[in-house]
């Protein structure tokens, strides 16, 4: 792997896979109680422009069980809420600690972070890309399914940073992808010219979720109006009518279909409380392995 872990598109299949490989490795060794060889006493960075439940019970949980310490910086915490240039932070936390990890907006913010740092740089969360949930969702698929090259993946909702990520993610381990996003709402145009460029596994764009959803091996979610977004709510809720992942929806797909969605969840919104609750434990198992994969992006970076 590079230094950093920034967007999708910077890996191989191979680094992918052994992103996968190290988290098996390391949930395994967690549900035995084992202990991880990992040199103990580092430390790992945690900025927060945006707030998270899921990201930082993750990552603060899983650089402690790896023998370090995760250190949490929002807004007020940190002199970048009072406007102290990116690449600054970016030096002096490489004097101090061994990792950074950022969840903020601008993708911009995390690349100049990972130039302007000597140390390896984690995108928690940009709106562009969410790699750290992707790694997770590509393990459960394949802790569900034992494969992920030949699989079909449906995305149904807004094509925001899930959808960029999904895409990519999928496009690189083999996977069919097909996207159903309304008009005005696509998926980011560096994504889809990297999706035109593939030649191992299929991409269509589509407007019509139940064309989407035809012989999907996993159904994607995600809410239709992301952090940020709040003004937005009403306008999306008229341009997303009719992309609910239902019963009707799940009928299109071939039998034994997973779902998957990143939470929180707007239940009878982008997914109904009923294939909500079918697929919960997926779902969960999903949000669990947001743990290990990020332990094996630390474990890979950092030791």
């Amino acid at each position: 792997m590079k230094k950093d872990l920034l967007k999708l598109l910077d890996l191989s299949r191979e680094d992918i896979f052994e992103i996968l490989d190290t988290a098996d490795m390391l949930k395994a060794e967690q549900k035995a109680g084992k202990k991880h060889d990992f040199p103990a006493g580092k430390t790992l960075a945690m900025i927060f422009a945006k707030s998270s439940t899921r990201t930082r019970v993750s990552f603060e949980t899983g650089i402690f069980q790896l023998g370090g310490q995760g250190i949490f910086l929002s807004n007020v915490d940190s002199q970048l809420g009072r406007g102290e240039p990116i690449e600054d932070t970016a030096r002096v936390l490489s004097r101090y600690c061994h990792g950074i990890m950022i969840r903020t907006y601008d993708q911009d913010e995390v690349e100049k972070l990972a130039e302007f740092s000597t140390i390896p740089v984690i995108n928690a969360l940009t709106d562009f890309a969410h790699p750290c949930q992707v790694l997770a969702d590509l393990m459960t698929i394949r802790e569900h399914k034992g494969q992920l090259t030949g699989l079909k993946i449906c995305y149904i909702g807004d094509g925001n940073n899930m959808a960029n990520s999904i895409i990519v993610g999928g496009l690189k381990c083999g996977m069919d992808v097909a996207c159903a996003c309304p008009t005005g709402y696509q998926p980011d145009e560096q994504v889809l010219d990297y999706a035109k460029k593939v030649t191992d596994a299929s991409f269509t764009l589509t407007t019509d979720p139940k064309v989407a959803a035809v012989d999907a091996d996993i159904i994607f979610t995600d809410v239709w109006a992301s952090m940020g977004m709040e003004s937005e709510i009403e306008a999306r809720k008229t341009a997303f009518a009719g992309y609910c992942v239902d019963d009707s929806i799940m009928a299109l797909a071939n039998d034994g279909c997973m779902v998957q969605h990143c939470l929180p969840a707007h239940r009878e919104e982008e997914i109904t409380a009923k294939v909500f609750e079918e697929h919960a434990d997926e779902i969960f198992d999903e949000a669990e392995n947001r743990l290990h994969a990020q332990k094996a992006v630390m474990y890979l970076l950092m030791k």
